[in-house]
């Protein structure tokens, strides 16, 4: 969990009277008298170091009920693809942050939802003094850039479609209105795209011969081909602005330890043998940091300005690798959830980070995060510290490897674990605290399964 973030807004809670007479002099106001008030849309907060997103796609448009909690749009942040639901009941009046919208603050006005009493038509029409009576927002408030809309042709925009569905799409000139949908309502996703690229002769590409001519050096010329030009994708540009400001801010130290996981393979064989449930490393290791963060508390914290902030719960964040960039969903109180709990958990997660939009809730927060390289065969590395959290864990593969014991010599499955700690709140005891509690839980994988 990290410092309490801002929650969707409800709209405004009351309202200032005015009379000429004063505040207190003549009748009681009537409230039913009292013009209805719209509810603000405002730009979510995925994080404590989130500060602006992209607008992906809305799922609504205005003129369409709206229900309180539906889903409201997609935005795209440095996290993940997110759905976020409707703060109320009403008619959505006008949209502020289109489609496409780049760099939007958080907190920012996006749209607003007209209320029973309200004329949705009047919002609509965008006139600037109604809005600002009826507590909207003008257009500029949205952001320091630009609200731009995207180049996708409207009828594309209509179809139903992940924004990495459409991305795909558009890369492989796939028209999407001929792609069926296996997602929610119809929606397609990313396997759809890649189905119907599969099914699909390659485009031909028209070029004209002297466009060629130019493009292709000829043998013995010196010149050189040159590369394709790849645009960054709103996460990617988000990724790496967090990525720098946290190694540019915090100042990182590392610890690193081996652990010996002989007895975690043997009971993860037997697991699967005995109650046909065979959990991934990962899923024991992070059953094994929440309790490791319940043991060391001091790592389970978070840096701000004026206070560290205890953490009274263990939420791990799992690095997820997407088409799009890496996502950190979270599992909410791992050390109260069973391992079989935590499997399920991170599988579903997993999944659909990958396929589309995850929960606002979904990625919000988190108090450590865990970034597993092992299965892609890497033994040792060291991960950048994902603010505002103190420590991210970075974990390599599980190989044989020749060990000392008892003056002779053995072989033993061992892991490599790397702790990078934010030196601000973490010092090197309580990082090797941690790391040995942890290895302790490991090595005792019985424990995992209490």
């Amino acid at each position: 969990m990290q410092l309490e973030l801002e929650n969707f807004p409800r709209g405004r809670d009351c309202e200032r009277e005015t009379s000429a007479r004063g505040p207190l002099s003549g009748p009681p106001t009537d409230p039913s008298a009292r013009p209805a008030m719209p509810i603000e849309i405002l730009m979510p907060s995925t994080g404590g170091d989130m500060t602006e997103g992209n607008i992906a796609r809305w799922a609504v448009k205005p003129g369409d009920a709206v229900r309180k909690d539906a889903v409201l749009l997609e935005i795209e942040t440095d996290k993940a693809l997110v759905e976020v639901p409707a703060p109320g009941d009403g008619v959505l009046a006008t949209i502020l942050a289109p489609d496409g919208a780049e760099r939007v603050k958080a907190g920012a006005v996006i749209g607003l939802i007209a209320v029973a009493g309200e004329d949705p038509g009047a919002l609509r029409a965008g006139e600037p003094a109604k809005a600002a009576a009826t507590g909207g927002a003008p257009r500029a408030d949205v952001g320091t850039a630009a609200v731009r809309a995207p180049d996708a042709a409207p009828a594309a925009s209509r179809v139903a479609a992940s924004p990495l569905a459409r991305r795909i799409a558009s890369m492989r000139q796939i028209d999407l209105a001929t792609v069926p949908g296996s997602g929610p309502n119809g929606r397609i996703v990313k396997v759809d795209v890649e189905k119907a690229a599969a099914r699909a002769p390659a485009p031909a590409v028209a070029v004209a011969p002297t466009a060629v001519a130019a493009a292709t050096p000829s043998p013995g010329s010196g010149e050189r081909a040159a590369g394709s030009i790849v645009p960054h994708t709103a996460m990617r540009r988000a990724i790496a602005q967090r990525l720098t400001q946290s190694k540019q801010s915090i100042p990182h130290f590392y610890l690193t330890i081996d652990c010996d996981v002989g007895a975690l393979v043997a009971l993860r064989g037997a697991l699967e043998a005995q109650a046909g449930f065979k959990p991934s490393i990962n899923d024991f290791l992070v059953r094994a940091v929440a309790l490791a963060l319940k043991e060391v508390p001091g790592i389970n914290a978070s840096w701000g300005e004026d206070a560290v902030q205890r953490h009274a719960v263990v939420d791990v964040s799992v690095a997820v690798a997407t088409p799009g960039g890496l996502v950190t969903p979270i599992v909410r109180d791992a050390d109260a959830k069973s391992l079989r709990t935590i499997s399920a958990e991170i599988r579903s997660l997993a999944e659909r980070a990958r396929a589309g939009p995850l929960k606002v809730h979904e990625i919000q927060g988190g108090s450590f995060t865990i970034s597993n390289l092992g299965m892609a065969g890497i033994r040792e590395f060291s991960a950048i510290v994902n603010p505002p959290q103190s420590c991210i864990l970075a974990v390599g593969a599980t190989e044989q490897r020749a060990v000392v014991r008892d003056g002779a010599l053995a072989i033993a499955t061992l892991m490599t674990c790397t702790l990078s700690a934010d030196h601000r709140l973490v010092d090197g005891v309580l990082g090797a605290e941690f790391l040995a509690a942890l290895r302790r839980f490991v090595e005792a994988p019985l424990s995992l399964l209490a």
